[in-house]
């Protein structure tokens, strides 16, 4: 396999910790996003994913994944060990809705060309680019939070005691959040959870000071 990744994005490290998770090796290639204007705009990668995001994941089929969550998804079925949905239906939605509230919620309002469009449609400077980062987390953050500290099914991890397809979102996300100095004093639970799973090496191996790209 091959991913297609950049070592700042939460969605493309939400993949490295799945594969890691799995025990899956991947020739890793490196998209900046933005040097050169953004090398995932070159015509060279859009015929890979005319979508022109990262992250992307070349199978041995010889077709190109795209998205995140579907990716993972791929993953969890095809190489089932160990589970990163419950098996129960109800439980697999619970989890499936953790991992919405920040990649389909914070995620999206949240990345790299929302915030540059911030700047260059709408003159916002890098104070304003700050707060909007942090306006959008808190408000996926602050349900999230009551939503773990009151779920009976609330472990080490979100979902018991293995980490899963949420906690792989929350952990991108979390340290992302450090980047613009999001406060985690108001989020306790998201907080441990978080360090519980910096403290696994699959989820070290994953972040982004660990990348071949990193800077």
């Amino acid at each position: 396999m091959k991913l297609y990744t950049y070592f700042r994005s939460s969605a493309a490290y939400r993949v490295r910790i799945a594969l890691n998770l799995k025990g899956l090796a991947s020739e890793q290639i490196a998209i900046h996003l933005q040097k050169e204007g953004g090398l995932n705009r070159k015509p060279e990668f859009r015929a890979i994913n005319p979508h022109g995001r990262v992250p992307a994941l070349a199978i041995d089929s010889g077709d190109v994944l795209i998205q995140s969550l579907a990716i993972i998804e791929y993953l969890d079925e095809t190489h089932p060990q160990p589970p990163l949905l419950p098996r129960d239906p109800v439980e697999r939605a619970k989890v499936r809705a953790l991992a919405q509230v920040i990649a389909c919620d914070i995620h999206p309002v949240n990345n790299l060309r929302v915030l540059t469009s911030l700047r260059t449609l709408f003159g916002a400077g890098d104070e304003d680019v700050v707060n909007w980062f942090r306006h959008w987390v808190n408000e996926g953050f602050q349900p999230l939070e009551k939503i773990l500290a009151s779920s009976p099914e609330t472990g080490t991890f979100c979902h018991g005691d293995t980490p899963g397809l949420a906690d792989i979102c929350l952990a991108a996300q979390v340290t992302n959040n450090a980047r613009f100095g999001v406060d985690m004093a108001p989020y306790p639970v998201i907080a441990r959870i978080h360090a519980a799973c910096m403290a696994l090496p699959a989820f070290q191996k994953a972040a982004p000071q660990n990348q071949i790209d990193a800077e």
